[in-house]
């Protein structure tokens, strides 16, 4: 039985911050994740891919905000099951939860949280009556090193943001670049959508509009794809890789099963207070929380994660007293006696 204070359901980014927040507060977290290394998303889908709406970080690459918040939290030493499904939770009669893996592994907490985001996820396919056959073999849903598509022909389909920051992302890497979307307009932020027609002005992008990827080719790899222009002829382009980024198609898995309050798919929460679930002691942040006026963004749920934190702590130590401190006052403590003082200037400024 592994036993901490919190018991984390996703090792994503929101995950790994509460890490953090928790240790400022002196409890201890153990981490709980199916997939393979701490990350979520950042770390499986995207690593390569800048993300340009983290404080301080005009821009920062996924990967490297994994390693960050890795870093940022290793002083207070959180645990780690990993290539695990959280399976079952029961309460226990002294109040605190049992959470159990798909491989039979058992953590014990007065408090756990949710911090799976999506969920379980898989790719949302385009109806192309032949593209299993191509999979692993020039199809890809996910871009993970876009160093496979250097001096490559890539092909990539959709209309969010998703499908813009890779055109043009491998328009600097990739020999061409073609963009297919079914329609005119553009589902992802204005910025993007201005760099691709930047981008397709000075011919380092092909826009393809409106149309769709309606057939592929190949002797047992990608050679070729078709696409259908509205009110024109297919036309065949020759190309080494084809990449639909029509998004994920979320799925809670067995957390759906644990009586908790679902709506549009997500995890309800009481977003006044603490982030707390319909069952005391279970708290969801990030994506995989739902109240009105939900933003599934990464700062939302690094300011969710805080907040849990802080009612995480009160029960945990029921009637004992925290005062708020600022890092910039009070320094770092970590589990490993380790101590970083906040640098006298700082201080002597704020007081």
């Amino acid at each position: 039985m592994i036993k901490t204070d919190i018991i984390i359901i996703g090792a994503g980014p929101t995950g790994l911050f509460t890490v953090f927040e928790a240790g400022l507060l002196k409890l201890k977290c153990h981490l709980i994740d199916a997939l393979p290394q701490p990350g979520g998303q950042c770390s499986e889908l995207y690593p390569k891919k800048p993300i340009y709406d983290i404080p301080g970080f005009p821009e920062i690459l996924a990967g490297d905000l994994t390693k960050n918040l890795l870093e940022q939290g290793k002083q207070f030493e959180p645990g780690f099951t990993l290539g695990e499904r959280a399976e079952t939770i029961e309460k226990q009669e002294d109040g605190s939860f049992i959470v159990t893996t798909n491989k039979g592994t058992k953590h014990q907490a007065p408090v756990v949280a949710i911090a799976s985001g999506l969920g379980s996820f898989e790719p949302r396919k385009p109806q192309i009556e032949n593209l299993l056959d191509y999979e692993d073999k020039g199809v890809e849903y996910m871009i993970k090193e876009p160093e496979m598509y250097r001096n490559k022909n890539v092909v990539i389909a959709g209309g969010g943001d998703s499908a813009l920051d890779w055109s043009i992302y491998l328009s600097d890497v990739a020999k061409s670049v073609t963009l297919v979307h079914r329609r005119n307009e553009f589902r992802g932020h204005l910025d993007s959508v201005e760099k691709v027609q930047e981008l397709k002005n000075e011919g380092k992008i092909n826009l393809i509009t409106p149309a769709e990827v309606t057939n592929i080719f190949g002797n047992g790899k990608v050679e070729a794809i078709e696409i259908t222009k509205s009110g024109e002829a297919p036309a065949i382009v020759e190309t080494d890789h084809f990449i639909p980024l029509f998004g994920l198609s979320p799925k809670l898995g067995p957390i759906a099963n644990w009586g908790l309050e679902i709506e549009k798919n997500a995890i309800k929460v009481n977003n006044a207070l603490d982030y707390q679930t319909n069952i005391p002691g279970i708290f969801a942040i990030g994506d995989g929380n739902y109240y009105p006026g939900k933003l599934k963004l990464i700062l939302c749920g690094f300011h969710e994660a805080t907040i849990m934190c802080q009612a995480a702590y009160k029960i945990i130590n029921p009637g004992k007293k925290f005062v708020l401190k600022y890092t910039t006052v009070s320094g770092i403590d970590g589990f490993d006696g380790t101590r970083k003082e906040a640098p006298k200037a700082v201080v002597q400024a704020i007081n």
